[in-house]
């Protein structure tokens, strides 16, 4: 029986349209152009950080982002906040914990998404990031982690979130029950696979599907 459920942050949670067209901005590379490239990356389960050295070979992302930071130090430039929550995420996570489900909030994120978070104060009963726990998916030892935050055999957890490799696979080798959300560049093209059927114990379009699903596992 399912008794938590542990959810990703980027194209699960946050819509990161924002997020990359301001990086398109700052390397002056055009919004469709930059997209475009990410879709192709997400469509090899490459990195996203390989869109940065294919359209600028070289570049040092994080200097970049320093020099971003020093730049417009009160913009958001490649973080977030609540205007990029989808707009199920509140309604489906407080539906979740009416339920009486444990709703967990982990992935792969820099501390100040963290801050970020906790700020938009949403219906779960905690927050982590990989940074902050100094591991990140898809090690297993960042399952581990959720394992332990939860404080449920893995098997009781689903882990939801947009892709095969970072999330369906190594939270399955792990022992949890999976969803696979279809939105986002990674979602639609993962779902999209033929091993999503699977791998994944659930494909849903939305937040809103878990909940009447959930008996079901």
């Amino acid at each position: 029986m399912i008794k938590a459920l542990v959810f990703d942050v980027g194209e699960t949670l946050i819509d990161e349209t924002r997020i990359w067209s301001r990086w398109a901005d700052r390397l002056g590379v055009p919004r469709l152009t930059f997209m475009g490239v990410l879709g192709g990356v997400a469509a090899l389960e490459r990195s996203h950080r390989d869109v940065f050295t294919i359209l600028r070979p070289g570049l040092d992302v994080e200097a970049e982002a320093a020099a971003w930071k020093r730049d417009d130090p009160a913009g958001l430039r490649n973080h977030f906040d609540a205007d990029d929550l989808y707009p199920d995420v509140r309604p489906a996570l407080s539906a979740l914990r009416a339920a009486g489900y444990q709703v967990v909030i982990a992935g792969n994120q820099p501390v100040e998404a963290y801050d970020a978070l906790v700020a938009m104060e949403l219906p779960a009963d905690s927050v982590h990031t990989s940074d902050g726990w100094g591991v990140a998916k898809p090690a297993p030892s960042f399952f581990a982690k959720v394992a332990s935050v939860a404080g449920r055999e893995p098997a009781e957890i689903l882990y939801v979130g947009d892709r095969l490799d970072n999330d369906i696979r190594p939270a399955r080798a792990a022992g949890m029950r999976t969803a696979l959300l279809r939105r986002g560049p990674w979602g639609f093209l993962h779902a999209a696979n033929p091993e999503a059927a699977g791998q994944a114990d659930l494909v849903v379009d939305d937040l809103h599907a878990l909940l009447p699903a959930l008996p079901g596992l």
